[in-house]
């Protein structure tokens, strides 16, 4: 008798170890992330999603550690918030970018879409680097972090693609304000903080909605029309435009899973390759441990993924459909700091 209460004992002493050992590791997260909640209530019901986030990762990562995984998952900025429910991560990913065939109505100005473009190039098809990354170029801008309050991944997404490509093809590179976007384009199909139909965002640098606070004088590029990559769904047509044209914009289907990435090569093979919630960059592609990858700049800051980038899986049947919705941004040079 006397052992099994000295066993009870020792059991509820290990238990509360634990707990103190979840408190500090909540509170440290909590400083980090400068996380505050506004009643004792609030903070304790995100707490328990925490606790379960966290058991989630610790498991996850068990599996990969194993070589199950092939990738690795974080506690990050949104570990508090259930990915399913009415909480705010609901709605941070339904409303980022749907990317919807829209045709404008007589209330929205028409947009200079200049066509379709393949990857086979004149003169028959050329061999491609096997791994190439734009950011040893120079010719892609420091990741941003949209936050939670708007949802704006296209904007992110085309100012991105924009910057790189007067970099590729003028030398300079130039840091585009996604806030402008945001408030300058809504005569074009978006509706700003609640998503926009992102084929048609590239256009804010020509036509202007006279609402926004645009200044001419700073205008660091232009747009001057937009392509849809073709033939969609086919990684090959990808692979061939980040090579030989530049970074693209393309649209992903993300959840659960993505939100929590780490490092490694991300892959879920149950991801749609149908719907898409948000727009990001592919800057590159290559290989690791045997895994081909995309090398996508998201728009969720530094502390997230690899220091705001993901590697998605490549040639896996167009995983998460990153080739179902490609753009690529016609540029034209300007500057006014001569």
């Amino acid at each position: 008798m006397r052992l099994l209460i000295i066993a009870a004992a020792s059991l509820a002493m290990v238990s509360c170890a634990i707990l103190s050992l979840e408190d500090l590791e909540f509170h440290g997260w909590k400083l980090k992330f400068e996380k505050s909640y506004s009643s004792l209530e609030e903070e304790a019901h995100r707490k328990n999603i925490w606790l379960s986030t966290r058991r989630r990762v610790v498991t996850h990562n068990i599996l990969a550690d194993q070589g199950i995984k092939t990738y690795r998952m974080g506690m990050n900025q949104f570990s508090d918030m259930c990915p399913t429910g009415a909480t705010p991560i609901k709605n941070f990913w339904t409303r980022h970018c749907l990317l919807r065939s829209m045709i404008p109505s007589n209330e929205t100005k028409a947009m200079p879409h200049r066509g379709t473009m393949t990857s086979t190039p004149k003169g028959g098809a050329a061999k491609l680097p096997d791994s190439l990354n734009w950011r040893d170029h120079d010719c892609v801008t420091p990741v941003k972090d949209m936050g939670l309050e708007c949802s704006s991944s296209w904007a992110f997404s085309m100012t991105g693609a924009l910057e790189s490509h007067t970099c590729i093809n003028y030398g300079y590179l130039p840091s585009l304000s996604v806030q402008q976007l945001v408030d300058c384009s809504g005569s074009y199909g978006n509706e700003g903080c609640e998503g926009e139909a992102c084929s048609y965002g590239p256009h804010f640098n020509i036509y202007q909605d006279g609402s926004c606070r645009f200044d001419p004088s700073a205008v660091g590029a232009n747009c001057s029309g937009y392509f849809d990559v073709m033939p969609s769904g086919d990684e090959s047509a990808l692979q061939w435009f980040v090579a030989n044209m530049g970074p693209m914009s393309v649209s992903i289907n993300v959840g659960s899973l993505f939100l929590f990435y780490e490092s490694g090569v991300f892959s879920d093979p149950d991801c749609s390759s149908s719907k898409y919630h948000a727009a990001f960059l592919v800057v590159g592609y290559g290989t690791e441990r045997g895994q081909d990858y995309w090398l996508v700049k998201c728009s969720l800051g530094i502390s997230w993924g690899e220091e705001g980038y993901i590697k998605m899986s490549r040639n896996q049947g167009n995983q998460c459909g990153i080739e179902s919705e490609v753009t690529f941004t016609d540029c034209v040079y300007r500057s006014n700091r001569d």
